[in-house]
């Protein structure tokens, strides 16, 4: 089990497709890491030596934003957006969709369940 950026990657698939189990890299990234380190993408995990998985975990701690500190880093951006009170902070505190897309419908994964409104009874006569 080759553990890279406190990550387990699975052991039967392509290095290039394992890779892409770290927070922070995609397809693009993944190859470009396997071009940089100089391992075939098709390779599997499990085919590794020792070396080339450290090889690979050198070049992403040089290199590359993952994991922890990306998360942070993401995280940190949002609440300096809330902090100054602009539009997309205001929309992530009340929890609304950010990039423009329309609430009167949809909307539910951020917005949550929808909650039933209390209207008017009906009087019977």
């Amino acid at each position: 089990m080759a553990r890279i950026a406190g990550v387990n990657i699975p052991t039967q698939k392509q290095v290039w497709i394992g890779l892409r189990y770290i927070h922070g890299i995609g397809p693009a990234k993944a190859k470009e890491i396997c071009d940089k380190t100089g391992i075939a993408p098709t390779r599997r995990v499990h085919d590794l030596t020792d070396a080339e998985v450290i090889q690979i975990r050198e070049v992403i701690d040089r290199d590359y934003l993952v994991e922890g500190d990306l998360r942070r880093e993401i995280s940190m951006n949002i609440k300096r957006l809330m902090d100054l009170g602009c539009y997309r902070g205001l929309r992530h505190r009340k929890n609304l969709p950010v990039r423009g897309q329309r609430t009167h419908t949809n909307a539910r994964t951020r917005k949550g369940p929808a909650r039933a409104i209390a209207g008017k009874k009906k009087v019977t006569k």
